[in-house]
């Protein structure tokens, strides 16, 4: 930590602040949403510790670094937000086809790739147990949001920064042994129900197949590309489909509205393959965005897809109008 730097903003010196914080930015952002699977509340959240962190400088006695008295910061205000409970259950319409399952996860959002680029390679402790590309799959975020609040952030500081036990449980103001409670059980969580992606294995044939299957309305073509455990979603719709058979009865009826679906747009989320979906606007004859699609693969077939809402799409640099 620079201490000229550190002595100005002790000063009042934004500028000087601002140039400390700033390459923790980045990490914090990842962070805040592993912690809240929502890009907009991640955002929300950093700024409120940024804020706090100014507001709260002078009492910054250097018994910890910088980064740390950060991190510990955001985790507490992503705690608050959590156990504040403001999200709402999405209205559920009847499903096209019945489900496998009702998810639990009332909220998630893709997050953008072009927002990992500025992350620092060295970020994560000896103690982690997940990359740092590993621990931001859609598949892995969405585990997360399972987790009880404290096990979610005992299980990010342990394993996915790297902190040790002690310093992860000052954090959070806990015993170690509360802490290593809550890591246990998270783990035992996230080992009954692993993540199916692997965010390495993004052949581009097998994408370019997906795509004309998906958009062609082809459902055998489709399914043929899915593992045996395959998994639909369309947060924040609670409705999941979990393997071929099920996928097909879910895609089956939308293979209409599939075929209207002009230009799949492509862009990345949470390190794996996303392609924005424009269908024609008789008005304008324009395109526009009607869904924001993310794809996990496994062993060079299709693990998980997952239809976000046009929402999802401004994150992701997808115009929601554009020529053609």
């Amino acid at each position: 930590m620079d201490e000229d730097l550190l002595h100005a903003a002790l000063g009042g010196d934004r500028a000087a602040f601002d140039a400390l914080t700033g390459p923790h930015r980045h990490e914090l952002h990842v962070h805040c949403y592993r912690m809240l699977g929502s890009v907009q509340d991640a955002e929300d959240a950093v700024q409120d510790t940024l804020l706090s962190a100014w507001l709260g400088l002078p009492g910054f006695e250097g018994r910890s670094s910088l980064r740390t008295w950060l991190y510990r910061i955001a985790t507490n205000r992503c705690l608050n937000l959590l156990r504040a409970g403001r999200r709402r259950p999405a209205e559920a319409t009847p499903p096209v086809a019945r489900p496998t399952a009702l998810g639990e996860v009332s909220w998630l959002e893709p997050y953008p790739d072009s927002l990992l680029d500025g992350l620092p390679t060295d970020t994560p402790g000896p103690e982690a147990l997940y990359e740092s590309r590993e621990a931001i799959t859609l598949a892995f975020t969405r585990a997360l949001q399972l987790l009880p609040p404290s096990q979610r952030a005992a299980l990010l500081l342990r394993d996915v920064l790297g902190y040790p036990a002690a310093e992860a449980a000052a954090l959070l103001d806990v015993t170690v042994d509360s802490l290593n409670g809550s890591l246990k059980r998270a783990r035992a969580a996230l080992a009954d129900a692993p993540p199916t992606v692997d965010p390495i294995d993004t052949d581009p044939e097998l994408l370019e197949r997906f795509v004309t299957a998906f958009t062609s309305g082809a459902v055998d073509d489709l399914v043929a590309l899915m593992t045996d455990d395959v998994w639909v979603r369309m947060p924040p719709l609670p409705f999941e489909y979990r393997g071929p058979a099920a996928a097909a009865s879910f895609f089956g009826p939308m293979s209409g509205h599939r075929r209207t679906i002009e230009r799949m747009v492509p862009t990345a989320a949470n390190g794996q393959p996303a392609w924005g979906e424009y269908v024609r606007d008789p008005a304008s004859a324009g395109l526009h965005l009607v869904g924001v699609l993310v794809v996990g693969t496994s062993g060079g077939r299709v693990s998980e897809v997952t239809h976000f809402d046009p929402g999802a799409g401004a994150w992701l640099g997808l115009p929601r109008r554009m020529e053609g």
